[in-house]
């Protein structure tokens, strides 16, 4: 009975090892970008995030003063 308690822990292992294997060669085929690649990407990124940023202020900032003339007019 003891090998039989001792199997389970020597699966999950194999498991755990297996594991990062697999990892390490998916890592493997990867086709990283090059420094100007992810430099570029990032910049646009960020400016459209900048750009969506600002577009959506202004529509919030258009329909926090329509609701305050609705408001305004009700009252």
């Amino acid at each position: 009975m003891a090998k039989k308690a001792a199997e389970p822990a020597v699966k999950k292992e194999y498991r755990i090892v297996r594991y990062f294997k697999e990892v390490r060669a998916e890592l493997r085929k990867v086709v990283w970008p090059s420094r100007r690649e992810a430099t570029n990407l990032t910049v646009i990124v960020l400016a459209v995030t900048v750009t969506m940023s600002i577009v959506l202020g202004i529509i919030d900032w258009i329909f926090a003063r329509l609701f305050a003339l609705i408001i305004n007019l009700s009252a």
